[in-house]
């Protein structure tokens, strides 16, 4: 599990290109028949890929985070980006379809991935969050996400949201999780800019609409703006303070989770167009 550490704004303000990648940046979330995580001091969520081949996969982190057992004090988000797999929950095993999801609460001990073809995996996308209660797990189907349409074409912003784990339809601790898609012929995603100081935010780039396609992530204090060029599956952490939009080439689609102690969706702070720099 490698390590992100929290950032005051003032750290960034003559980071190098190689620096802000470092520090903000995901190279490599999915690898084959591998678990990849990232623990970040940003509210300590947890973000990561999980894609098993031949043989199950399963979180262990007991003696990294001072517990039992991975989720004794946290709760699990899931969304499958790959193939056909499986989940098996403490025994019970549950179906994953792409571009399905799921909620798993805190105390849950065992949870084991896996891919239903070898040649064509499944690729989970987990996020994890500091948890307090237990809630019930739930099974989060694509067709059933809260489905929100953004922007418009003139604005090359026109993209459909789709909430996953929102607080208006269940109850978690604080995480938070959406599946973001652009419309072809739009590249901006989450414009006008904002802030959520009560909330950090990850982005998980994905599904390009070709090989080149590259993304321009834009972070920093709103007057103090710098990007970081993304790459398919490539994620990037955003600290409360800082802006979180991008721009790519042609359109995507990207997965977003918050942590942080507001589950207000629509709490943010948007930043006038005049204000950015």
């Amino acid at each position: 599990m490698n390590i992100n550490y929290g950032h005051n704004p003032e750290d960034i303000k003559n980071y190098s290109t190689s620096d802000l990648r470092d520090q903000f940046l995901v190279e490599k979330v999915f690898e084959p028949g591998k678990i990849n995580l990232t623990y970040t001091y940003n509210d300590r969520m947890i973000l990561g890929g999980v894609m098993p081949t031949n043989k199950p996969l399963e979180i262990v982190l007991n003696k990294d985070l001072g517990v039992e057992y991975f989720l004794q004090r946290r709760e699990l988000g899931i969304i499958n980006l790959g193939g056909d797999g499986a989940l098996e929950i403490d025994g019970k095993k549950e179906q994953m379809t792409k571009h399905d999801g799921f909620y798993i609460g805190k105390g849950n001990k065992h949870v084991v991935f896996t891919s239903t073809n070898v040649k064509d995996p499944a690729k989970y996308y987990v996020v994890s969050t500091p948890a307090q209660k237990t809630y019930p797990n739930k099974k989060l189907l694509f067709k059933d996400a809260l489905k929100k349409c953004l922007g418009d074409q003139e604005h090359m912003n026109k993209r459909t949201i789709y909430k996953y784990i929102d607080a208006s339809q269940m109850d978690t601790c604080q995480l938070q999780m959406g599946y973001t898609v652009l419309d072809s012929g739009s590249g901006w995603n989450t414009m006008p800019a904002h802030t959520h100081a009560r909330r950090m935010e990850a982005y998980l780039y994905c599904e390009f609409a070709s090989s080149d396609t590259r993304v321009f992530h834009i972070l920093g204090k709103p007057n103090e703006t710098k990007e970081i060029v993304i790459r398919n599956e490539q994620a990037v952490i955003n600290p409360s303070w800082s802006i979180h939009c991008g721009v790519g080439t042609t359109n995507y689609a990207f997965i977003w989770a918050m942590a942080g102690e507001n589950q207000t969706y629509d709490d943010m702070d948007t930043i006038p167009m005049e204000d950015l720099n």
